[in-house]
């Protein structure tokens, strides 16, 4: 390759791309580098959120907000259940250096959280033009670098993009899932007690976990759900043997062809057995699979806070949050299938429900935390279903 310049003064940090492009900046939180699919996150809040998400395994972000690290971070707004902090995102990208905190709630910086988590951090850099090529160009394979002596090996870095085998075909659930099953208890946050509980549940909820978010379990406990979560390879028979009002897919990271290789039987059973069942994101694609769908990747993924999404059932467009690079294909829908959600950015699929069961699904995070809540009613409607059925 043609030799690259040399690297300005002051430069601790890099984001090498699979296709030679160097962008330097000031590296921050772990030291070290890691491999990824680069791409961008719009939300304006809940970075501490964003990176603790498994659905981001494997991938470095670029947050697009300039200011990023004002309220620190803390350790109740971590959306991991289980796993090793590599099971969510191995990197992030600032335009500004992370600024001390400034908020009663925090415990830590968000360069010492980073680095206490070994992500590696990234600031100085153009986002705004990293997040054009992107959105021209797709999600590229990077390495992101952290050096304090400012010495990169930048040909090794850009082989180590080239030859990473990236998303398509991982199958990185299992991974992201937990390896026991154990009974989730927390609440929603409640101002000013914090974390609620329910005494007597009203529903017996399991909850398969291919890389879940905590909130996704604390909603479900908002609605009177008893929520035992699974390992993403509990069978079907094993779910149903706990005879549960409801069932509910989670979000999680990598390809969900890959996954649904082995999660697809079981999936299709717990649909067909007519137990009510729910699937979000992750969850939302393989239930798809399962009942004859196809999915495929996306060039920019849908990353963020502020997606509008319409619910064809009432009609009403709601704000959303997203976290997605692979979308379930509209053309190729079984007839049994019913669109439900459409997104309002690009036409891509966004929910679906099955006519002949109790059963749906949504791409979108109706569980966002920190927001916004405008599908939050989605945990009302499986409910109502989980009702319906005990008659």
């Amino acid at each position: 390759m043609t030799p690259l310049p040399p690297l300005p003064a002051g430069v601790t940090g890099v984001l090498v791309l699979a296709d030679g492009t160097v962008w330097p900046g000031v590296g921050c939180g772990a030291v070290g580098e890691a491999v990824g699919e680069v791409c961008f996150n719009t939300a304006m809040s809940g970075y501490q959120e964003i990176l603790t998400d498994p659905s981001y395994m494997s991938q470095i972000v670029t947050f697009t907000f300039p200011h990023i690290g004002n309220v620190g971070t803390n350790v109740e707004d971590i959306e991991q259940v289980a796993g090793a902090s590599e099971m969510a995102a191995r990197g992030a990208i600032f335009r500004d250096a992370p600024t001390p905190p400034a908020n009663w709630r925090s415990d830590k910086t968000l360069g010492g959280w980073l680095s206490d988590r070994g992500v590696i951090g990234l600031s100085g850099i153009d986002t705004r033009a990293l997040t054009r090529a992107i959105r021209e160009r797709g999600m590229p394979h990077g390495v992101i670098a952290h050096s304090p002596d400012g010495q990169f090996d930048i040909e090794a870095l850009v082989a180590r993009a080239r030859g990473w085998n990236g998303l398509v075909g991982a199958d990185l659930a299992v991974e992201a899932s937990c390896k026991e099953t154990f009974v989730w208890e927390e609440g929603p946050w409640a101002w000013p007690g914090g974390y609620t509980s329910v005494d007597a549940p009203k529903y017996e909820v399991v909850l398969v976990d291919f890389g879940v978010k905590r909130n996704i379990a604390r909603s479900l406990v908002g609605i009177g759900a008893r929520v035992t979560v699974v390992p993403a390879t509990t069978s079907a028979a094993d779910i149903l043997a706990r005879k549960p009002d409801g069932v509910v897919l989670s979000n999680g990271p990598g390809d969900p062809a890959a996954t649904a290789t082995h999660a697809a039987p079981h999936i299709r059973a717990l649909a067909e057995s007519g137990t009510p069942l729910m699937g979000i994101c992750l969850g939302h694609q393989m239930l798809a699979l399962a009942l004859g769908a196809k999915t495929s990747k996306m060039e920019q993924g849908h990353h963020g806070a502020n997606h509008p999404v319409k619910d064809l059932t009432t009609g009403k467009v709601e704000i959303v949050s997203m976290n997605h690079g692979f979308t379930v294909s509209r053309e190729e829908l079984p007839d049994r299938l019913a669109e439900t959600h459409v997104s309002l950015f690009d036409g891509s699929n966004a929910g679906l429900a099955v006519k002949d069961r109790p059963v749906f699904s949504v791409q979108h995070h109706p569980e966002a935390s920190p927001g916004p809540a405008d599908s939050l009613y989605l945990f009302e409607r499986f409910a109502e279903l989980m009702d319906a059925r005990r008659g």
